[in-house]
């Protein structure tokens, strides 16, 4: 496909923007292959907490412990904060220090296992402008060598060399403007599990201190 054409496709834009474009498709299937993983993942993992802190204090309330375990051992495989409820539940006969410990531990472990990628994630989101910007760089140095060695400078070669020095550039922008995106909305949620564990835990450890004193 000639750079001047009306038409043309993703395979035509690949092929003019150069050597770049590879590691800028290696970042793009990178970033695609987390975003899905870390969306399938989160949502086999119910992160809502509300009717688990209800239930866990109403056994409390009820000082029945054993319930409140049976309840929660049977949700732990797909309800993070089950995991960590059930640690508050196992720690009851510790001090409240050792019980605030205790499920500080396990939340930061089910927190980081909600977090994976989300590093490589934010490097894409680095990585892929620069790689374009290079790709650029290099595709704007060889249409420079061009006009030099051409016999007659015109617009039209001006214009097709930038025109086709610019793809990576543009490609990179859109890969980092996705695995930004992302990251935001996976760091939201995550976010919101961390403000959510936080203020059930201290909810149901005040629960249950009560509970035991009476």
């Amino acid at each position: 496909m000639e750079p001047g054409s009306s038409s043309f496709t993703l395979l035509a834009l690949f092929q003019m923007g150069g050597a770049f474009m590879w590691p800028l498709l290696a970042f793009s299937v990178a970033t695609t292959a987390i975003a899905l993983e870390r969306v399938f993942y989160l949502a086999y993992h119910n992160l809502r907490l509300d009717d688990l802190e209800e239930q866990v204090g109403q056994y409390m309330r009820n000082n029945d412990l054993d319930g409140a375990r049976q309840y929660l051992s049977g949700l732990t495989k797909r309800r993070m904060g089950a995991r960590i409820l059930l640690v508050l539940v196992n720690s009851s006969k510790l001090s409240e220090h050792r019980i605030e410990k205790a499920v500080e531990t396990e939340a930061a472990t089910c927190i980081n296992s909600l977090e994976n990628g989300f590093n490589f994630l934010t490097a894409l989101g680095s990585l892929s402008p620069l790689t374009g910007f290079l790709g650029t760089v290099s595709g704007m140095i060889g249409a420079f060598k061009s006009i030099a060695e051409a016999t007659e400078v015109n617009a039209q070669i001006v214009a097709n060399g930038i025109y086709e020095a610019l793809i990576t550039t543009v490609f990179g922008l859109i890969i980092a403007i996705i695995a930004m995106i992302a990251h935001s909305v996976f760091s939201h949620i995550v976010d919101k599990f961390t403000a959510d564990v936080e203020k059930s835990c201290s909810d149901l450890i005040t629960e249950l201190v009560t509970s035991t004193e009476s």
